[in-house]
């Protein structure tokens, strides 16, 4: 590898301006796809394998109203909203409503309106009833009464016809019909007073069936009054509103242009006085590559640059080959973006990674080449040794990298492997630029990579070369840190395990959860909106649950609605539980939706226990309704990613410690240094977990690095930073622990090589860590919620890698340990390749070979 990367160094210098050329062609062919094939990045993190994501999809086919995103508009007002606000607002409803992909909106005041007449028509309702009752009750009495009266006189009545018939029986016909005519008026009112009790009872048995059937109808009233009991459109004290958007689409499928319509048609409501705020489903997030906190940690990089190197030109060579990496890299995303589904974070964190290491490893490359200069070698020689040396440190370090970020496809999950692939593509750009841009660009340069001081000397050494004289070593200062940690080894070690593990403490009640819009910038809309929902409708209203419920076949919609309160009101039984609202049903009434509020947030412990309660639920609710609930909704799903990525990271940990132990072993042809290098990745791991959780969910320092509000930890964060902060650590550990190992194999006393190892590296790598430190930092304020935690956790643990483990914790356990740290038994040396990761083959073969021309 090391002779092959010498070649391609040496024509790169050479052919320098071709190189440059191709790259040229390159940067503008990704930068031309990307704007022609560039699709949409999205801000949510699906689990396809999971039921919450699954549940979801069938509503797409079997409940299509039901499917889309949701959209939150928060409403306030100085005063409690007047008729003309309302009426302002109802107009734009409306307008909201005519919109591409609105589904359905609904009005606040109008639903507030019909929630209240319900709830009153049911308070009310008891006492009518009752004195509906009475009536009725008293006018039965009342036509009994009557009708006793009339039965007396129809007794009367027959008595005195028994009588005209006895008359007519006994010949009297003359005094029967005079009897007959004296009765027939009695008789007639007699009809006419049934007739009258006949049509009063009708007319009270409709009013009975009226009363029994409005019961029944407060009945079922109820029924949805208790289901919405919690649930509020319009605050208490009248001044917050809270307009709910359903979609047709996924809230990230919705264009920029359709997110401004929404904001457009509620513009007219400022000028009444309403203040309005959207939910960040509505504003969406625009992926940027830097902000103006990013940038500072370049330039902060530049100047660490310059005060290395000497010189303006050389400082910015570094930079320009990391932004052409990222360039290419990150360009390539988003071309791809068309055809794969990316999330927001992921070009973030790709610029992120590619530009602090497409510095390093440039810088790298350039101070090789400088140090060459010094021992009098010619530009071109000097490239192409530097190419064949430091390059395949760098070839090998970027491996590294490329394998850990690569290895998050084995955790299962899509966006998160995705993610490592996007991370993984652009280091691998990077390391290309490294190796092939980077000595063009040297070669372009010549003598401007060095100042006028060391440029003398680098001149004066040529010639001696040239001229068949020796030159002595470069010497290396001997660093005044080495000596310290290797004086003091024990003391070293003890405080230097003890003050990692107190950082450490904070990570073991560490809690995950993908953020939500608490976690924004507190001059957003995002977050302005989820402060108005929480202070006047409750947390859980910023991230309702969808219960999706399969129901038996052949049911009538009375039924099916039954089915679904009961299994409303079981949901409700939850202490957690605010609402549950039994929504819209199927055609063949074969599935519904409940939605349901929680008391808490989406990344509260309560709503993540709520969803699982409910899961563990199944069965029972099944056993006693007859359906068959699945626990879906945004919310639902961000626990289940977060559930999932917690159970995946032992895992790709431990993937990432074997790898680790496989690769020093294989570099440092040693049993120990490995295991002690591994031991001192997990101890800056967990120190940096432990950082992390006491400032982002503790709160330690909150105002200091802007967290808005302290809560549960990015769920992919731990992942993502095993995964980094691996590969960078095996680069120090590399750059630092080879010189060391090359010292002692060439004869130095194991505990003399340490420090000559140290000398040699602690320069380069003290300002290589310097570098991506302050570029990982940049990213602490970044706009990008989830970007300012991971920023923080890369730029604390490459700090505490670099600085605590390969430069003060490793030289010391390596001096204790002496020639022991290099032990490794003989048959295990006979069988592993020679990685030679420094070229030193190819530098002692250089050497060999000028030896013989001389001669």
């Amino acid at each position: 590898m090391a002779s092959l990367l010498y070649r391609l160094g040496r024509a790169a210098a050479r052919h320098k301006a071709a190189f440059i050329g191709v790259w040229l062609v390159i940067l503008m062919a990704v930068g031309g796809s990307a704007a022609a094939f560039h699709g949409t990045f999205v801000n949510s993190f699906k689990l396809p394998a999971s039921e919450s994501y699954q549940t979801l999809e069938r509503l797409k086919t079997e409940l299509p109203s039901a499917s889309g995103g949701q959209g939150q508009v928060a409403l306030t007002s100085s005063t409690p909203f007047t008729e003309e606000q309302k009426k302002a607002v109802a107009d734009s409803v409306k307008e909201l409503k005519k919109l591409n992909h609105v589904d359905s909106v609904r009005d606040p005041f109008a639903m507030q309106k019909q929630l209240d007449d319900g709830k009153k028509k049911v308070a009310e309702f008891p006492a009518q009833q009752k004195a509906a009752q009475a009536k009725i009750d008293a006018g039965k009495k009342k036509l009994d009464d009557s009708q006793k009266q009339l039965d007396a006189g129809k007794k009367q009545l027959a008595a005195a016809q028994a009588q005209i018939a006895q008359l007519k029986a006994a010949g009297m016909t003359e005094q029967a019909a005079a009897a007959e005519q004296q009765i027939a008026p009695q008789l007639a009112q007699l009809k006419e007073g049934q007739a009258k009790i006949d049509a009063g009872r009708k007319e009270l048995a409709a009013a009975q069936k009226k009363l029994d059937d409005g019961a029944k109808q407060v009945a079922e009233g109820k029924k949805q009054t208790d289901s919405t009991e919690g649930l509020r459109f319009v605050s208490e004290n009248g001044k917050a509103a809270l307009v709910s958007l359903q979609f047709d689409v996924q809230a990230e499928s919705l264009q920029e242009e359709d997110r401004q319509a929404i904001q457009d048609a509620l513009k007219p409501l400022a000028d009444k006085g309403i203040n309005v705020e959207y939910s960040r489903e509505i504003v969406g997030q625009t992926p940027s590559l830097a902000g103006p906190s990013e940038i500072i940690g370049v330039v902060i990089a530049g100047i660490l640059l310059f005060i290395m190197l000497g010189t303006l030109i050389a400082a910015g060579l570094p930079l320009l080959t990391a932004i052409v990496g990222v360039g290419v890299g990150i360009g390539g995303t988003v071309a791809l973006s068309g055809l794969i589904e990316f999330t927001s974070v992921s070009m973030t964190l790709g610029s992120m990674l590619g530009l602090a290491v497409g510095i390093d490893y440039s810088l790298f490359i350039i101070n090789r080449y400088r140090s060459n200069r010094l021992k009098g070698l010619d530009k071109i020689e000097s490239i192409a040794l530097a190419v064949g040396t430091a390059g395949n440190a760098v070839t090998f370090a970027g491996l590294t990298v490329i394998i850990a970020l690569a290895a998050l496809t084995v955790t299962g999950i899509p966006f998160l492997g995705t993610m490592g692939l996007v991370g993984a593509a652009t280091i691998a750009v990077s390391v290309l630029v490294a190796l092939t841009l980077t000595p063009a660009l040297i070669s372009l340069i010549g003598r401007h990579a060095m100042p006028k001081k060391m440029r003398a000397i680098a001149e004066k050494n040529e010639k001696q070369i040239t001229s068949g004289s020796t030159v002595a070593d470069h010497q290396v200062a001997d660093r005044r840190w080495g000596a310290i940690v290797t004086r003091m080894p024990w003391l070293t070690v003890a405080v230097s395990v003890i003050a990692l593990g107190l950082l450490a403490i904070p990570a073991a009640h560490l809690k995950l959860a993908l953020p939500d819009a608490s976690s924004e910038a507190s001059e957003s809309t995002q977050y302005k909106a989820y402060k108005v929902v929480a202070d006047n409708f409750g947390e859980g209203a910023n991230g309702p649950l969808v219960i999706v419920t399969d129901l038996p076949e052949g049911l009538s919609e009375k039924e099916a609605k039954d089915i679904q309160y009961k299994v409303a009101d079981r949901v409700r039984a939850n202490d957690d539980v605010v609402a549950a609202v039994p929504g819209a049903l199927s055609e063949n009434r074969q599935t519904g939706v409940i939605q349901v509020i929680p008391k808490e947030g989406p990344a509260s412990d309560s709503t993540k226990d709520l969803v699982n309660t409910l899961k563990s639920e199944q069965a029972s609710v099944k056993d006693e309704t007859g359906a068959l609930m699945h626990v879906s909704g945004q919310s639902a799903i961000q626990i289940d990613v977060s559930q999932t990525l917690a159970k995946a990271l032992p895992v790709y940990l431990a993937v990432v410690v074997g790898l680790s132990l496989i690769l020093l072993l294989l570099v440092f042809r040693s049993i120990l240094v490995p295991l002690i290098a591994t031991a001192g990745f997990l101890l800056s791991l967990f120190a940096t977990l432990g950082a992390v959780v006491a400032i982002y969910q503790d709160g330690f320092l909150a105002d200091l690095f802007q967290v808005n509000q302290p809560g549960p930890i990015l769920s992919f964060l731990p992942t993502m930073v095993v995964g980094i902060l691996f590969g960078l650590a095996m680069d120090y550990q590399m750059f630092l622990v080879s010189g060391m190992r090359e010292a002692h194999v060439h004869g130095e006393d194991a505990r003399r090589a340490v420090r000559t190892g140290f000398n040699h590296g602690a320069r380069v790598v003290t300002v290589a860590a310097l570098i991506m430190v302050s570029v990982f930092a940049g990213f602490i304020f970044s706009h990008e919620t989830m970007i300012k935690p991971m920023g923080f956790g890369l730029a604390f643990g490459v700090l505490i890698d670099a600085f605590v483990i390969r430069m003060t914790l490793t030289p010391a356990v390596l001096h204790l340990l002496g020639d022991k740290a290099w032990w490794i038994p003989g048959w295990l040396d006979r069988i592993l390749p020679d990685a030679d990761v420094e070229g030193a083959k190819l530098e002692a073969s250089r050497a060999s070979h000028a030896r013989e021309t001389n001669d």
